[in-house]
């Protein structure tokens, strides 16, 4: 049985959580705060840990510093459990060596598989390193977090205004890009010439996706949302970099299957959901993208909208209304503002 160290000042929280790591079948230890969570981590040597981030005496940040600066719990997986969702207290706690970053509120399966997903990677990690080192072989990049930042050390940096197009469908691909700022849709036409949207992606996210061996065209459109900016390493270069590193191909043969199962999810839900469900959830979906309080605006065209429910657009504005008239929401002009997230989330 795998052994969970969760550090949590929340004494709700705590337990509650603690309570689902039980049930899903590991020995859970607890700590209060950060100065505690280090003592247990140093003597108990757990399997992972999951450490909150705004604690006293000394916050998540501390504690991650000084266990990796130590050699008995460098190497234990660490995950963050925050509030927190800006992008650059993501992108610090991943560079001073996190693993993963859960965000309150989280469901049970997304704490379930972030666990399995980190504990996985920690074992094919071990296999990975001492087959590099039977080969006197230490590869420097060894995780997804440090190939982002080989993108922004590296690869061409390139800045989009809101509407324009980063490629086309039927462009040959010569790079992979990083999305370092701003959100972008996928999109392609149906046979009648309606605009499709296939995916969103935002900060953080890998983009571009093709062929390694060959310049195959792209299947899709992409196209600014807002102003974005990106980093893009060319496929010849980033392949090299996956071959001398497989520990890091397999984390992104991971991350790419991920993407497919939210794709398939998406499609599940824009064939079978109820017109008001569809538009509530893009409403949650593009304030979760855009890195939006919920009580700041949104400013989307309706068209994206509608192409992201998959339904049309004269439907979507029609519901739009309605949850107008209900106090969901409130619109003014293209700018959309959420009034009751809860009761948005339980549209069935």
């Amino acid at each position: 049985m795998k052994t969970i160290l969760l550090i949590e000042d929340d004494r709700a929280l705590r337990e509650n959580t603690a309570e689902l790591l039980e049930l899903g079948g590991y020995k859970v230890l607890t700590a209060i705060n950060g100065k505690k969570g280090i003592q247990i981590a140093t003597e108990k040597l757990p399997d992972l840990i999951i450490c909150d981030i705004m604690m006293p005496e000394v916050d998540g940040y501390g504690v991650l510093q000084n266990l990796s600066s130590t050699e008995r719990t460098k190497q234990i997986p660490f995950i963050f459990l925050s509030a927190i969702t800006g992008h650059k207290s993501v992108r610090k706690g991943m560079n001073l060596g996190a693993d993963d970053y859960l965000t309150k509120p989280f469901e049970e399966e997304d704490l379930i598989s972030a666990v399995e997903s980190r504990l996985a990677k920690s074992k094919l990690l071990k296999q990975a390193t001492t087959a590099a080192l039977s080969n006197e072989k230490i590869n420097e990049i060894n995780d997804l977090n440090q190939l982002k930042n080989y993108f922004d050390d590296h690869g061409t940096i390139l800045k989009f205004e809101q509407g324009q197009h980063i490629y086309e469908q039927g462009a040959r691909s010569s790079g992979v890009f990083l999305v370092l700022k701003g959100a972008i849709k996928c999109h392609t036409m149906d046979e009648d010439g309606k605009e499709l949207t296939t995916a969103l992606y935002n900060e953080d996210d890998f983009l571009g996706f093709t062929s390694f061996i060959d310049n195959e065209p792209y299947q899709e459109s992409a196209t600014a949302l807002e102003t974005v900016e990106l980093a893009m390493v060319a496929k010849e270069e980033l392949t090299k970099v996956l071959q001398d590193n497989p520990s890091v191909s397999l984390e992104l043969m991971e991350l790419l299957s991920d993407n497919i199962a939210n794709i398939k999810h998406q499609l599940l839900q824009m064939a079978y959901s109820s017109v008001r469900k569809k538009t509530a959830q893009t409403l949650l979906q593009f304030v979760q993208l855009m890195n939006k309080n919920p009580n700041d605006p949104i400013k989307i065209s309706r068209n994206d909208l509608a192409s992201v429910a998959g339904i049309a657009t004269e439907s979507l504005i029609r519901t739009l209304s309605g949850l107008k008239k209900e106090g969901l929401i409130d619109i003014e002009g293209r700018n959309i503002k959420i009034k009751d997230l809860k009761a948005l989330s339980c549209i069935s």
